[in-house]
């Protein structure tokens, strides 16, 4: 380009005729002559030529750089298209509105072990591994159809000459005037789903299975702790049964010695047989006999409700589903922790004579030794050491209070008092997991259990339960 000082220096030295027909000056010796200024253009019209000429070129240097710069953007635009598309694990399929491919990623080349180039142009439908998938595809991939399709499962033929089970979504590509134009189909292959599912719903299953294991752990490091107690319940009716047992025996023999009395004498002899009833106390006897049988009908009784609430205590039963007596369970459980704990320890138990709730009877009774179990441990020092039940109805819910003498819960262990193994207890008398275990079966049976500390000092535990229905 020219520079405008020198051009201007060129069109100064032309100079006007007499005519009014420029002139070129005088050259020098040797020097080519200018050309001729057109006849009739003054030296403005020449300036202001050159000055446009001069803005349109700053204006394609400005228009240059500003392309370099779009060109630029477009650029690193189109590598990140290409590293996103590289990058997804989803299948990913551009085709026309007749299914021919036009684009494809990398994912699903490594799928079916075919290149990209070797992909487009061909339809989408021989992707496919059987023919119902083919149909399919054929229906939702078509010039008419314009709606979308979500997780539909089809086959493709895998790499290593399988089918690889995808779930696909069709979603309708449309121009800038709304033409219908081709499809985008996107899949994820479902067979890692499939085990990633499989294998959650085992390890749930596990899980379910070890808390059962820990929820029966629980229940027989409680269940020894209550043989003591249980041993004495069991000692005192079979101990009268025995008792009774032994009288009969005796009994018995008396009245075989009088019945062969009876019958080896004859008539006659009344007044020997009077005699011998008198000696052998026949007639105490026969008053005792109704008592006695009495006595062993209730032993066994005792005997054997005891030995079921150790049976439903120590089964398994998750899933238990039954009406049952509350006022039952917490008298059973106040009895088993009582006798199994120390003599000083006073319960006083006021409920009414029916509770109905529903659901297990052995897990609630688990809950209430382990509230009564925690509560005679930590009122063993105290001078009068003493655990009040009471209960109330409130709204259709019995909320039974447990509240004890003492010395109450220290504020920091409030909110980890129903964490899976803690215990403020030494080691070797607590597993940590009493009421941990017990929040989350009052939790089964549509209730809730709380701790607190009482106002006057000692631990208060409030069970919620809901009222069983009425038939």
């Amino acid at each position: 380009m020219v520079e405008r000082g020198a051009v201007a220096a060129t069109v100064s030295r032309a100079k006007p005729s007499a005519t009014g027909v420029q002139r070129p000056p005088p050259t020098e010796r040797g020097a080519p002559p200018e050309p001729a200024a057109l006849d009739g253009v003054d030296e403005a019209v020449w300036i202001d030529v050159i000055r446009k000429m001069d803005e349109v070129y700053n204006d394609l240097l400005q228009y240059e750089v500003v392309l370099e710069q779009k060109n630029a953007a477009l650029e690193e635009s189109h590598q990140f298209i290409e590293s996103v598309l590289a990058s997804m694990s989803d299948i990913l399929i551009v085709c026309d509105r007749h299914g021919a491919i036009e684009e494809v990623n990398d994912s699903l080349c490594r799928f079916i072990g075919k290149d990209e180039a070797g992909l487009r142009g061909r339809p989408i439908f021989e992707l496919f591994a059987d023919e119902a998938s083919r149909q399919y595809a054929q229906h939702f991939i078509s010039a008419q159809r314009r709606d979308s399709v979500q997780d539909c499962e089809m086959l493709i033929s895998a790499s290593d000459g399988g089918a690889l089970p995808v779930s696909f979504n069709c979603t309708p590509r449309l121009s800038a005037t709304g033409k219908l134009v081709g499809v985008v189909v996107t899949g994820r292959p479902v067979g890692e789903l499939r085990r990633a599912y499989h294998a959650l719903r085992q390890a749930h299953e596990d899980l379910k299975h070890t808390q059962q294991q820990l929820l029966h752990a629980e229940k027989m490091a409680s269940l020894g702790r209550l043989v003591a107690g249980v041993a004495h319940e069991l000692n005192n009716p079979i101990s009268f049964v025995l008792g009774n047992v032994l009288a009969l025996q005796r009994y018995a023999g008396r009245l075989q010695t009088y019945l062969e009395t009876v019958h080896s004498c004859a008539c006659t002899e009344t007044p020997k047989l009077e005699s011998l009833r008198r000696e052998l106390r026949i007639d105490r006897i026969l008053q005792d006999m109704t008592p006695l049988l009495d006595g062993m009908i209730e032993g066994a009784e005792r005997t054997r409700d005891i030995v079921d609430g150790l049976k439903r205590f120590s089964a398994i039963d998750p899933n238990a589903d039954e009406p049952f007596n509350l006022t039952e369970v917490l008298e059973r459980s106040v009895r088993w922790v009582s006798r199994s704990g120390f003599a000083r320890f006073r319960v006083d138990l006021q409920v009414p004579e029916e509770l109905p709730v529903r659901g297990s009877s052995g897990q609630m009774q688990q809950v209430v030794i382990n509230i009564v179990q925690n509560a005679c441990d930590a009122t063993r020092g105290r001078p009068a050491p003493e655990l009040k039940i009471g209960v109330e109805e409130r709204g259709g819910m019995f909320v039974v209070r447990f509240a004890d003498n003492g010395p109450g819960i220290v504020p920091g262990n409030l909110g980890r008092l129903f964490d899976p193994f803690f215990t403020t207890k030494p080691v070797g008398q607590g597993t940590g997991l009493g009421l941990s275990i017990s929040y989350g079966i009052v939790e089964r049976h549509g209730g809730h259990l709380e701790a607190a500390n009482g106002p006057e000092g000692g631990a208060v535990f409030t069970l919620t339960l809901r009222r069983a229905a009425a038939k």
